[in-house]
């Protein structure tokens, strides 16, 4: 029964929640993470049919708005490095998973969180960064106008149970299940707030290791613990029990809020790449999951639900450093990011101005040796032309092919295709050059 507690009070507050007036004083806003988890892990999208039970996430696709064609970078660290500054990688430096003696992100414009403070918002950062190099100590949050982190200080955790993290620049060890720490953590902060809130909630699950949850967060009951040759044998189970968890526990935190401080709170859920390629290999074939500059690295779940947001599903496309001007305008802030759009006009059904999506992946290391991983790709409301470094590009006609196995660039009619393609790499010559 414990786990049915907190998803039917939280199921049922949104039921409460959808039904009432909306508030007129500044919105919070609540922005989860999951990280590694792909449009084929939620039950929201149709793509595959190994997504993971979460009723929580479900239910908020049901009363918000669904996103059909959101991006991120392959890989977490660009894509957090994206929706901090609303800058795409070659602008901020980063653009593969951070490691501790690459360059330090760019922090030459105002942060989200200096952005948000500005406006009266008290801020937190609970999970995991992932944004520091070894120069830069363990305090690098507060450079960014982040005054409370908690959490995961690098790429992950080795054990769910027994963990390391840094707050506010003091390493401590940790044991307890990793996503109902960061959740009591989140719940413990937000029951201090008495002004508008921005909660940057950054799981680290179901990033490997796939270790099995508690099982009061779970309805499954049959899977070996943490058997690591049952886990390397069949990986999927694993992953879904982590995200079921984090499900249970974004259920949990959302139901200590009072029914008018959930009545006032803008919700986003995203994920930060595609799936891991143990668990999505086989649904992409060739053409990759986390890691690829493919749309199965890069095309992830967003879902944003609150006051004055419109059920149903949307068409706009919308990049992670969208996440920059979009949390800005909500709370009143104005964004100057060169690389961020607004797209909260899309929230009332109107039209949002990107027209065009670019994702990129560069690194000084070696790419995957299962794929092309690093390059650049970029999509408009049909096509996607995809560049992997150091082989020919491709094309991609999406509303036929969403999974890219049908390169038009290889087919008999490829030259019918080349005004396209080269409309398309313009888009991307024209980023490079543009610093308003």
């Amino acid at each position: 029964m414990k786990i049915l507690l907190p998803i039917c009070c939280f199921l049922l507050s949104l039921c409460s929640f959808h039904l009432q007036a909306t508030p007129t004083q500044k919105p919070n806003v609540l922005l989860v993470i999951a990280d590694d988890m792909g449009l084929d892990a939620s039950a929201c999208y149709q793509v595959g049919t190994q997504q993971a039970s979460m009723p929580n996430l479900e239910q908020l696709c049901a009363i918000g708005m669904t996103f059909n064609h959101a991006y991120a970078a392959p890989t977490c660290s660009p894509t957090r490095a994206t929706i901090l500054t609303g800058n795409y990688g070659f602008r901020t430096g980063v653009g593969f998973a951070m490691s501790r003696k690459q360059d330090s992100i760019s922090n030459q414009q105002e942060s989200l969180f200096e952005l948000v403070s500005q406006q009266g918002y008290s801020s937190a950062l609970v999970g995991k960064w992932h944004l520091a190099t070894e120069k830069d100590g363990l305090n690098q949050p507060a450079k960014f106008g982040i005054n409370e982190y908690f959490g995961p200080y690098r790429g992950g955790v080795k054990d769910y149970e027994t963990w390391s993290a840094v707050h506010n620049g003091q390493e401590k060890n940790i044991t307890g299940y990793a996503t109902s720490v960061l959740t009591d953590y989140a719940i413990d902060w937000l029951s201090k707030q008495t002004k508008p809130w921005f909660l940057w909630l950054a799981y680290n699950a179901p990033h490997v290791p796939f270790h099995l949850p508690p099982k009061e967060l779970l309805t499954v009951d049959k899977l070996p613990a943490n058997d690591a040759r049952a886990i390397k044998q069949n990986p999927l189970p694993y992953f879904n029990a982590a995200l079921q968890a984090l499900d249970t526990e974004m259920g949990r935190l959302l139901a200590s809020l009072s029914a008018n401080e959930r009545q006032n709170t803008v919700v986003i859920f995203v994920g930060d790449n595609g799936s891991p390629g143990q668990v999505a290999r086989k649904l992409y074939k060739n053409r990759g999951a986390k890691g690829s500059i493919f749309d199965g690295g890069t095309r992830v779940p967003l879902i944003v639900q609150g006051p004055k947001i419109q059920q149903g599903k949307s068409n706009v496309l919308v990049n992670s450093t969208d996440l920059y001007a979009t949390i800005a305008s909500i709370t009143g802030a104005k964004s100057k990011a060169l690389d961020s759009i607004d797209f909260s006009p899309s929230f009332s059904g109107q039209a949002v101005p990107r027209k065009h999506i670019y994702v990129e992946q560069f690194s000084s290391g070696k790419s995957n040796k299962k794929g092309p991983t690093f390059g650049w790709a970029v999509r408009d409301s049909q096509y996607s032309l995809v560049v992997p470094e150091g082989e020919r590009q491709m094309l991609f006609d999406l509303t036929k092919d969403p999974l890219q196995q049908e390169d038009l660039l290889s087919t008999a009619q490829s030259s019918s295709f080349e005004k396209l393609t080269k409309e398309l790499l313009l888009i991307k010559q024209q980023l490079k050059t543009d610093n308003r």
